[in-house]
């Protein structure tokens, strides 16, 4: 981990683009992988100008939390651990200048602790690492 590590979570670095998520999860390019409760979605792309190296978004889908209060607490902490360990992708990623387009879909209707969240989260990005 480098001295410049940067712990926040920018707008540029949450996927917003319907056209990209479309390629996410359409591309005969993307890779998928699960850390129960989570399945992550990833797509290897070039980086372009202004293009922050890891983007990402999370779906918690309605069918397991009805209440809103629910699916945003999932949603949050998925966000702050992604925003935690984000550096796992940084080397790979610079040394190629490629950029990773990731979605991390919830696969259960019971909640985590945060703890637990953050250990699949860093399970997921290290074997995402690797498959870079």
């Amino acid at each position: 981990m480098s001295a410049a590590v940067s712990f926040t979570l920018s707008k540029q670095e949450r996927i917003c683009s319907k056209k990209l998520i479309e390629e996410l999860f359409t591309d005969t390019g993307s890779r998928s992988m699960t850390a129960f409760p989570l399945r992550a979605v990833f797509l290897k792309r070039q980086q372009t100008d202004g293009e922050p190296q890891a983007a990402m978004l999370v779906s918690v889908p309605k069918r397991y939390f009805k209440r809103a209060v629910k699916r945003n607490r999932v949603k949050r902490q998925v966000r702050e651990s992604f925003r935690h360990n984000k550096h796992l992708l940084d080397d790979k990623l610079q040394a190629g200048h490629y950029a990773v387009a990731i979605a991390f879909v919830w696969l259960t209707d019971s909640q985590y602790s945060t703890a637990e969240v953050e250990h699949r989260v860093v399970q997921l990005l290290t074997r995402i690492n690797e498959r870079l």
